[in-house]
């Protein structure tokens, strides 16, 4: 095989890093209900609930360490002869702290945003309400993450490489989520070959046509293993 591939990763390749999925039993949304530390909404509420529920996972985030499957996708990226196009849900920074180049569809712990004006700058390990814009000295600072309601950055460039792939992957993702569960819809429609890898079936596993199940850190190895030879 040859050409363009596109990847899209989710909370499932950073869980043996140590990092919370949302939506399995036990994960993030099971013990805060995401109406308050993810939506417009709760920040307007409450934002010092909303910076303690970041400042933490940005903590955990610092110390986790990249697992065999990031490390693996950032090989893949480094031995392929066409793009690797790895696109993250993930905001954790793992796949770049592997070496990986990555688009973030969802935002960065690493990242702060004004809302006020729109100014990005690298985010403090703790950030609070009081915090004021380096650009427009305002305190409308917030994580520069994408909540729910808000649109995911990057989709025009995502579709567009979505249209020029040869073959879709998409790893440790639940499937529930737009704009990206109709990832697989798009690189189908355009001839593309389509693999799933996760831990068990999703809701769109039945679009894929190649399916691997097992833990990332296992499983992410052997496919890239065979990609490369």
């Amino acid at each position: 095989m040859k050409g363009k591939l596109v990847i899209l990763t989710g909370a499932g390749i950073s869980a043996e890093s140590g990092l919370g999925t949302f939506r399995d039993p036990g994960g993030i949304w099971t013990r805060y209900p995401l109406e308050d530390v993810a939506t417009p909404e709760g920040f307007a509420r409450n934002p010092a609930l909303v910076h303690g529920f970041y400042n933490a996972r940005r903590a955990q985030a610092a110390t986790a360490e990249p697992n065999a499957a990031h490390d693996a996708l950032a090989r893949l990226q480094r031995l392929w002869r066409d793009p690797v196009i790895i696109v993250t849900q993930n905001v954790d920074g793992l796949h770049e702290k592997a070496g990986a180049e990555v688009i973030h569809m969802h935002g960065t712990l690493a990242g702060a945003l004004c809302a006020a004006c729109g100014a990005r700058w690298p985010a403090p390990m703790e950030m609070a309400p009081e915090d004021t814009c380096p650009y427009c000295g305002l305190a409308a600072t917030r994580p520069d993450v994408v909540w729910f309601g808000e649109m995911p950055y990057a989709m025009d460039e995502i579709l567009g490489h979505l249209e020029e792939c040869t073959l879709f992957a998409a790893i440790g993702t639940s499937g529930q989520v737009y704009p990206a569960a109709g990832f697989v819809q798009e690189a189908l429609r355009n001839g593309a070959e389509t693999t799933e890898i996760n831990l068990a079936q999703t809701d769109t596993s039945g679009a894929f046509e190649h399916h691997m199940t097992g833990p990332a850190s296992t499983v992410v190895p052997r496919w890239v293993a065979a990609l490369v030879g």
